[in-house]
């Protein structure tokens, strides 16, 4: 399954990187890509959405869940 965030907070490489290892916290080793023109975050091969979420705001960082 893919997830996809907004993250309008995310602006720069560090914060795709907190993002990033935030991500690989819950999901070691999913794919994850970030592009900080569209503030998008899409994760692949994950189904816990909610888990995904709370580690990106314990990273500082406020994520919406795109449908």
């Amino acid at each position: 399954m893919k997830i996809e965030f907004s993250v309008p907070d995310m602006t720069c490489g560090h914060c795709v990187s907190a993002i990033t290892a935030a991500v690989h916290e819950v999901a070691p080793g999913a794919p994850v890509s970030a592009v900080t023109a569209s503030h998008r975050v899409t994760i692949d091969g994950v189904n816990d959405a909610a888990a995904i979420e709370a580690a990106i705001v314990a990273a500082g960082y406020t994520p919406r869940l795109i449908t």
